[in-house]
């Protein structure tokens, strides 16, 4: 495989702007794109705000966090994709809109390009069968805050190639984070254990068990867990945990993966935790 140097990020929010500020602070020249150039500031602002955050703890020096934003090009045209050696997506978790972005791709860029998608579920081998040449198609899942977050699984669709595979390995611990190699499985390995618990804690709530805040309290102080799984669920977003029990319970048939009827009410409500300012805590909104 040729070297890859040049990122290509789709996708603005809260994932794709991390993932874009950790590949420019490893030198690596990012087009970041979205539909929608408002999403595009957001995510100029929460970049900037981060590298300033990291200048301030003087884990970075002005010039590096200066260096790491030039980096940065941020657009809403989709073809500046067409030169990139890695294309990224970090967008909404929906088969049939990543598999739609696959397709694209395919006919946009160079045979040799990698896809890697930043799904926190859904199956790889699924996602690369939508391309012309699955073999390049390959999962990596970064963890949020992804400045912070030091874990990106690697997935391996049941087509992805080794060469590409190895790559992208050692992409990733060349922009300072750690890889771990998992085949392609519902929920992968973080989220098919990390969901579950969240779910049930939710049902604890959900049959009158305890509050939220004592459940939190008994898993920190019996489990020596550093954030209450109620916690962990409105901050990841808890949408975002209904969508992985729902790829989970569809993908797997196991009643043990049903999401629980609170979790779904509080997503309908728009109860989403950190982003929307409630879940099972009162937040500031973002």
């Amino acid at each position: 495989m040729q070297e890859i140097r040049k990122i290509g990020v789709i996708g603005g929010g809260t994932m794709g702007s991390g993932i874009a500020q950790v590949f420019a602070m490893a030198g690596y020249p990012v087009v970041l794109q979205d539909l929608a150039e408002p999403a595009l500031d957001r995510a100029r602002t929460t970049i900037g705000t981060s590298l300033a955050r990291l200048v301030k703890k003087g884990s970075l020096t002005d010039a590096e966090g200066a260096a790491a934003l030039a980096h940065i090009t941020t657009t809403t045209v989709f073809d500046l994709m067409a030169d990139r050696d890695l294309v990224v997506e970090a967008i909404v978790e929906k088969v049939e809109v990543k598999t739609g972005l696959i397709k694209r791709l395919d006919t946009l860029c160079r045979p040799e390009t990698v896809f890697a998608s930043n799904t926190s579920s859904i199956s790889l081998t699924e996602l690369a069968a939508a391309s012309t040449q699955p073999g390049r198609v390959i999962g990596m899942h970064f963890f949020n805050p992804v400045p912070v977050m030091q874990l990106v699984e690697i997935i391996r669709a049941l087509q992805t190639t080794d060469a590409v595979s190895d790559a992208v390995t050692g992409l990733t611990k060349a922009i300072g984070k750690t890889p771990r190699v998992s085949k392609d499985s519902y929920g992968f390995i973080v989220n098919r254990l990390l969901a579950p618990q969240i779910n049930e804690a939710i049902n604890c709530v959900y049959e009158g068990l305890a509050t939220a805040e004592d459940i939190d309290s008994m898993m920190k102080l019996g489990a020596n867990h550093p954030m209450g799984p109620l916690s962990l669920g409105d901050l990841i977003g808890l949408d975002v945990v209904l969508n992985i029990m729902e790829t989970l319970y569809q993908g797997f048939d196991d009643p043990k993966y049903r999401p629980s009827p609170l979790l779904k009410q509080m997503v309908a409500a728009g109860y989403l935790g950190r982003k929307s300012g409630k879940g099972f805590a009162e937040y500031p909104k973002v």
